[in-house]
């Protein structure tokens, strides 16, 4: 999965010529674990007999959009070997401009060309295929909408004009912001990547900001200490303090992604005293998810010069009032959730519907979109910035943990 770090050894050895942004002009990421071209290289490298049958076309690649499109449009008889371009973009191995495969970064990295799938359209009215008629469903239906997960969320919030972002609260969190039909290239340790391809129409890319642990600190606390049975018992410990007692909970588990992309980082608490007990560590896990988020948002204003008005959000912890009215404390601008939250599924949806023509255009999914709640700020600006500057020396302690 992403957050596995295996591959470490193996970016290291990559950017030993040209750095840590060696592949970043072409394909807008970083060498990091987190990407799955370095994962491919690991398990050809590793896995007895799958170099040799990726070369002859025997084993093929896929994330999992491309596993289950393939099952969907039949698998083995026949079904669709295909990844759309916002999953393309996660690879490492996708060019920004020609919206393909490139052939000089799949030399250094040694991975065949043939046991990758055809780029796509996230939104394809040629269809990738169909679901055979003895299959999941009565009859034969089209299967033509595929977005990568943040992507999806974009879609799900319509967020369609230059500007709009969203942000995404589950395992880890996810801020995409529009850039247009250009890709922007990142000064501030953001990923450049693919929004969505709506059939003929330009790619759409984004800025996008990926924190790797948000929603799995909240797991943590409840597998590896035990502090409670259910995660969204976590705001009921939070809410016994009226603050987290001046501690700070930094959770680079599996180091830091942006804006710092260290690998080498490890999770901290800091600021420990006697007073402190486990409702001041459950709000500060709490405030961790939204600390890290304005981190993203300042990156995001250096690079894109957009000054974000509001913040679309989604995902399970949107349900969180104490984060969310925090989140929009920290931001100094209004927090906004939709009336549906689950907005990765719905713009999935959305990519298939407008393919068929269920839906006609963008502005019939803008329509469609109703605010369900929005958190205004009501914190004094000096102790955003009190609390603010706490935090990012907090983080300042995490690095070159790993030697």
């Amino acid at each position: 999965m992403w957050q596995d770090t295996r591959t470490d050894k193996i970016c290291n050895e990559l950017a030993k010529d040209g750095g840590q942004n060696r592949f970043r002009p072409k394909v807008g990421l970083p060498l990091a674990t987190y990407f799955s071209g370095p994962k491919i290289k690991w398990m050809l490298d590793n896995v007895e007999g799958l170099r040799d049958a990726a070369e002859k076309g025997d084993a093929i690649f896929g994330n999992i959009d491309t596993w289950e499109i393939w099952w969907l449009t039949g698998g083995p008889d026949g079904g669709a070997h295909v990844t759309d371009v916002s999953n393309a973009s996660r690879t490492m191995l996708m060019n920004l401009e020609t919206l393909d495969w490139d052939d000089e970064i799949l030399g250094i990295m040694g991975i065949p060309r043939k046991m990758l799938p055809k780029v796509v359209p996230s939104s394809d009215p040629n269809f990738y295929g169909m679901t055979p008629k003895d299959g999941p469903f009565e009859d034969a239906i089209p299967v033509c909408g595929d977005l990568g997960d943040q992507q999806a969320a974009l879609v799900g919030q319509t967020c369609f004009d230059v500007g709009e972002a969203k942000n995404t609260y589950g395992t880890g969190c996810f801020m995409l912001l529009n850039t247009g039909t250009k890709p922007i290239p990142s000064e501030s340790g953001l990923l450049t990547t693919l929004g969505y391809k709506i059939g003929d129409n330009p790619a759409v890319y984004c800025l996008e900001g990926s924190i790797a642990i948000t929603g799995a600190l909240v797991q943590w606390l409840r597998d590896n200490l035990n502090f409670f049975d259910f995660s969204q018992h976590v705001e009921e410990y939070a809410k016994r303090v009226e603050d987290s007692g001046g501690i700070y909970f930094v959770p680079a588990f599996s180091g830091l992604f942006a804006p710092y992309w260290k690998s080498d980082a490890r999770g901290v608490i800091v600021g420990l005293t006697r007073y402190i007990n486990k409702n001041h560590i459950a709000r500060a896990a709490l405030e961790a998810t939204a600390y890290q988020t304005r981190e993203v948002l300042d990156a995001m204003n250096k690079d894109s010069g957009v000054n974000l008005k509001a913040l679309k959000v989604d995902g399970g912890m949107v349900y969180n009032e104490l984060l969310m009215q925090f989140q929009a404390d920290i931001l100094g601008v209004p927090v906004v959730r939709p009336v549906v939250a689950e907005t990765t599924a719905l713009g999935a949806a959305y990519a298939a519907g407008l393919a068929v023509g269920f839906w006609n255009n963008l502005n019939d999914l803008r329509a469609n979109w109703q605010i369900a709640k929005t958190w205004e700020p009501a914190m004094d600006a000096g102790k955003r910035a009190e609390l603010y500057k706490g935090w990012l020396k907090a983080v300042e302690r995490t690095f070159n943990w790993v030697e």
